[in-house]
């Protein structure tokens, strides 16, 4: 499932069809042609209408050569389950956990769900790929992919991540959104939402949004839902992101979550600057044969 449904307010255009590789390929067919090679055998977007004409042009099965199933799925402000209603002044999405609610009746297999602006390297995608695939029909055991936090960070400008607690098992704790993030002049990463500079561990396990479930978690996410919304319709920002279902279910004891390591290196365009390093990493990996030049020739 690939969260292609924001449109990159701090980047500002629409960044999932930029083209970032030598044939402009954007980040998205990156994405899509690792997760052939790591076994996945369809790919669902979580689009908009306001651009779904042009991006379901592009990002077309024939675009991958027929080597993948491809469906498309819609968010929109006001997909809220029955009896609920948007609040006059909401503008803002719902969040990324409503994104995947989204895709409740396109997909009934362990699935994966990555940021369609995100570059997670193949590793990624053969690590959470080797697991999902082991699942079969279990119920309540998901997994996430965490990078190394000084892999993650950009050059031009604070990033947010999902600070991770992780167990002697390699379960999951705990996730604290953290906003504000940025290596300091001295070489210290801190993050300042707290309102006072916090130094973080360059090795610190964050949350990139690479998960893995199964489908009950879209059960219960619907279930929760209704319950968040009343507590947060006030709060007109307020988005029922991924962590918050994810922590609900770890706090109550409904489901485990597995924490996948990868030493891999983040590529990403959280801002426009981003986008000269993203490509000269491309260009590099192309060289090292880990890409061909042509994606989809």
């Amino acid at each position: 499932m690939v969260l292609a449904a924001g449109m990159g307010s701090r980047y500002g255009s629409l960044k999932q069809m930029d083209g970032v590789g030598p044939n402009n390929e954007a980040i998205i067919d990156y994405s899509v042609y690792d997760a052939i090679r790591a076994g996945f055998g369809k790919v669902v977007f979580v689009i908009r209408h306001s651009f779904g004409n042009e991006f379901r042009e592009v990002f077309s099965a024939e675009r991958f050569g027929g080597r993948i199933a491809v469906d498309y799925v819609y968010q929109e402000l006001d997909y809220l389950p029955a009896g609920l209603t948007v609040p006059a002044e909401r503008v803002k999405p719902w969040g990324t956990n409503h994104a995947v609610m989204m895709a409740a009746d396109a997909i009934h297999e362990p699935f994966a769900v990555i940021n369609a602006d995100d570059f997670y390297g193949t590793e990624a995608y053969q690590t959470i790929g080797s697991y999902l695939s082991q699942l079969g029909d279990s119920k309540n055991r998901y997994c996430m992919v965490a990078y190394d936090l000084n892999k993650t960070l950009s050059e031009n400008g604070t990033v947010s991540r999902g600070v991770c607690g992780v167990d002697a098992e390699g379960n999951l704790t705990s996730m604290v959104e953290r906003t504000q993030i940025e290596r300091m002049p001295n070489g210290q990463i801190v993050f300042h939402d707290g309102g006072a500079d916090e130094p973080l561990a360059e090795d610190t396990p964050v949350s990139m949004n690479l998960f893995g479930f199964t489908p009950d978690f879209f059960t219960y996410s619907k279930e929760y839902f209704p319950t968040w919304f009343e507590a947060n319709k006030e709060n007109i920002k307020a988005e029922f992101y991924i962590p918050t279902m994810v922590n609900k279910l770890i706090n109550d004891g409904e489901a485990t979550l597995r924490v996948l390591r990868s030493a891999a290196q983040w590529h990403g365009v959280t801002y426009k600057e981003d986008k000269p390093a993203l490509m000269a990493a491309i260009e590099g990996m192309i060289a090292e044969g880990r890409y061909p030049r042509d994606l989809w020739k």
